[in-house]
């Protein structure tokens, strides 16, 4: 068999240089982008509560009970106005329609968008409103790449990449978690896993973290020390434990969001209306926890620490996890990860009590990682995103413990993740799992007929079609139907190809006397024999064609066989039979005696 020269491992084409060039630039505003948004919601957080015109990032906090309560409500109206006269792609927390804008929407992002998002999601939040600043920045870093790349001639392929590598460069920015925000990148939005959209993505990601050091520090945000930790069996049963715990506070959140929308979906209210209602379930919350409200990072350091009361544990793990569900189902602006961040800290300082002690805020380190893992659905970047943010590496082989085990738990209970849910409400469907394509593995020579019908060019249409219809020809017949398309040989050498319908249209018309070679086509597609199964799908799928003559590369004239649907179907049932069909390789031995 042929050796298969003209493939690789990867395809990626020089233009992929131009790609990386312009996802510098993108990487660079997008570390401001970050910037600029915490700062507008410490703007709009000292504005709210303390009349004040300060950036400076501080917890939502007054002493008077009407403005805990009603602040909320302000904010949500704002953001509801904001979302029916300015885009409401505002609405939600960034995620989904990040990943709405690359499903179907070739990754182009309005201009507006860009704006109208971190203005709307620093209100949200400067009001009080219990969510993080990843989301947003994920949208807003999304829409600049995808703004840029529309004003140049790319491809949708090369704007996705735009797309993603302003968006993951953006969360960079906000965690100083560069390693993270790529596999989050890998795992949700991009879709695949080739080196012409991971390697722009990579360079935005760095950029904007160099970038980051400069305006926001190199310091991890909830630095630990990363002190030598006393692992015994014991303590890994506990980690699956804190796993399990983590899934079930996940999937309860994720069912809450979901109700909460449904529910607001009823109301006989216009859905700009829908955030205000949400923000007075987070003023409610506020009264009861008041550090339940904002981004609430303090929080999520106190308990990393482990520094917090049960007290302020049991308030955040309870108020926190219900004001977030409902007010995000009311479609306001705000990222979820922070939230799952204390909630999932909040779950691990409270089981913390009753495991073997092991490290400050160890447990909660454990069950921030597996809320995350259970939340998102992507384990990789939960467990190195638990690292990036507290630089206790010697916790790695725990948090994957705990993030796995939720990660398992969760996929098999919930068909869809808080991530993918919304953009599966809309009509859409997306799947998660990478996998080599079938037809990837297989060549054209494996699965073309050998043993198929050519005709002569010097044949008449009559003479071809009396040998169709002959009865002495029965199973010759039923081959010729089955194969359709026919080569036609001129010194046995392949000239052209002429199909059934042609033929027949032809036969049946006035002029029933010509010859095959006057009606064939002479230049047809053809398929190499070390073609994949994938590049003859594609081949079909470019000329709108059903099958094709296998032809030798070096040699077009040489006819190897014929390639139809049929024939590519056989690289997906193979993968069906290994997926399905059991077996037992090795004999038992007792079974081999009896």
């Amino acid at each position: 068999m042929s050796t298969a020269r003209h493939l690789r491992d990867f395809e990626l084409r020089p233009d992929v240089l131009a790609i990386c060039a312009l996802a510098i630039p993108i990487g660079a505003v997008a570390s401001v982008v970050a910037w600029a948004l915490l700062q507008l919601i410490g703007l709009f957080t000292n504005l709210f509560f303390a009349g004040r015109l300060d950036t400076t990032l501080v917890a939502p906090h007054n002493s008077h009970w009407w403005v805990v309560l009603f602040v909320p409500v302000l904010g949500g109206l704002i953001v509801g106005l904001m979302a029916r006269y300015g885009s409401e792609k505002i609405r939600g927390h960034g995620m989904p329609e990040a990943i709405e804008s690359i499903l179907v929407g070739g990754s182009k992002v309005q201009p507006k968008v860009a704006v109208l998002k971190p203005v709307s999601a620093a209100i949200s939040i400067g009001s009080g409103g219990p969510f993080g600043a990843e989301g947003p920045i994920i949208m807003t870093g999304g829409a600049v790449g995808s703004v840029i790349a529309q004003f140049l001639r790319l491809t949708a392929d090369q704007r996705k990449t735009l797309l993603v590598a302003g968006a993951a460069a953006g969360m960079s920015a906000t965690f100083n978690a560069p390693l993270a925000s790529i596999m989050l990148a890998v795992e949700l939005l991009l879709f695949e896993w080739r080196p012409r959209s991971m390697l722009p993505t990579a360079l935005a990601v760095t950029t904007a973290t160099i970038c980051r050091w400069s305006l926001l520090g190199t310091a991890p945000i909830f630095g630990l020390p990363d002190t030598v930790l006393h692992l015994d069996p014991a303590i890994f049963l506990c980690c699956a434990a804190i796993g399990v715990l983590g899934a079930l506070l996940a999937i309860v959140a994720t069912g809450l969001v979901y109700l909460s929308e449904d529910l607001f979906g009823r109301l006989p209210l216009h859905w700009m209306w829908w955030p205000a209602i949400g923000g007075l379930v987070i003023g409610a919350g506020g009264l009861v926890e008041p550090r339940a409200l904002g981004v609430g990072y303090d929080v999520i350091d106190e308990l990393l620490h482990g520094n917090a009361t049960l007290g302020l544990i049991f308030g955040i793990l309870v108020v926190k996890t219900l004001i977030w569900s409902i007010s995000l189902g009311s479609g306001t602006s705000g990222g979820v990860l922070a939230p799952t961040f204390m909630i999932g800290a909040a779950l691990g300082a409270l089981v913390g009590h009753l495991f073997p002690p092991v490290n400050p805020g160890f447990w909660a380190l454990l069950g921030l990682a597996a809320v995350l893992g259970g939340v998102m659905r992507s384990p990789l970047t939960g467990v190195i995103f638990s690292l990036e943010l507290t630089h206790l590496w010697n916790a790695l082989l725990p948090i994957v413990v705990a993030a796995s085990i939720a990660y398992l738990l969760s996929a098999l209970v919930l068909g869809r993740s808080v991530l993918t849910e919304k953009v599966a409400r809309r009509g859409y469907h997306l799947t998660r799992e990478y996998s080599v394509d079938p037809l990837e593995v297989l060549f054209a020579s494996e699965v073309m007929w050998t043993d198929m019908v050519t005709l002569p060019g010097d044949l008449s249409l009559r003479a071809a079609l009396d040998d169709f219809t002959s009865p002495e020809h029965v199973q010759e017949r039923d081959r010729q139907h089955r194969q359709r398309l026919y080569p036609i040989l001129e010194d046995n050498r392949l000239a052209g190809v002429v199909t059934r319908r042609d033929m027949l249209e032809v036969t049946f018309g006035p002029d029933d006397d010509r010859l095959l070679s006057d009606v064939m086509v002479r230049s047809p597609l053809v398929v190499h024999a070390d073609h994949t199964l994938r590049e003859v799908a594609n081949l079909f799928a470019e000329h709108g064609v059903a099958r094709a003559p296998v032809v030798d590369r070096d040699d077009h004239g040489v006819l190897l066989g014929i390639i139809t649907v049929t024939q590519l179907l056989q690289g997906r049932h193979r993968d069906l039979v290994e997926e399905r069909t059991s077996e037992r390789v090795l004999p038992l031995p007792w079974a081999r005696r009896a």
